[in-house]
């Protein structure tokens, strides 16, 4: 999969040209050569996230898609979706993407670098698992468990704020959900 996208640049806050991609051995490369070593140095909440082996564990299964984003011939962000074993919260006889992981690189973060790189890498990647769910005929239900330092960034992007969920370490969740429409 490739589709020609848009994201911001942090220095002047132009558009420029990007790609979105199947997730491949060059991003994993990315990864472990380019952000892996600051995320470690960092504070922030996935700094011990190891792409190369969520991608061995969940890449393998035929219901886990892996995307990636490329800007300047460099991963700007990461993310893994699950496709058909999860039902939404708000209404649990529909399906919905369940968002496993999603990361932007580390200077792409205004807590790490200001002004970041890019902007709207992360909220790119999360439009395409919407996008993703309508394909899939979910009608564009998304789920996710969010990091706290990520909660704000999710209330932002419009999602419902399920609370906290205890089976899984207390991280809130939250769900792009809307009704049924009759042609569904």
């Amino acid at each position: 999969m490739r589709q020609d996208i848009q994201i911001i640049r942090g220095s002047d806050r132009q558009l420029v040209d990007a790609v979105l991609l199947t997730l491949g051995d060059k991003h994993l490369d990315d990864f472990e050569q380019r952000w892996k070593e600051q995320l470690r140095a960092s504070s922030e909440a996935d700094q011990y996230w190891d792409w190369v082996a969520k991608n061995r564990i969940y890449g393998t299964s035929d219901t886990v898609e892996g995307y990636a984003i490329e800007c300047d011939a460099m991963t700007q962000g990461l993310m893994l979706i699950e496709t058909r074993l999860h039902r939404s919260q708000v209404d649990r006889t529909r399906r919905l993407v369940y968002v496993h992981s999603l990361a932007t690189a580390p200077w792409n973060r205004p807590s790490i670098q200001r002004p970041p790189r890019y902007r709207a890498v992360g909220a790119t990647l999360l439009r395409f698992a919407r996008y993703r769910s309508q394909q899939l005929g979910y009608g564009g239900l998304v789920g996710l468990h969010a990091l706290p330092e990520a909660i704000a960034f999710y209330e932002k992007m419009g999602m419902i704020d399920g609370g906290t969920d205890p089976d899984m370490e207390d991280l809130t969740y939250f769900e792009w959900y809307r009704r049924r429409e009759e042609s569904e």
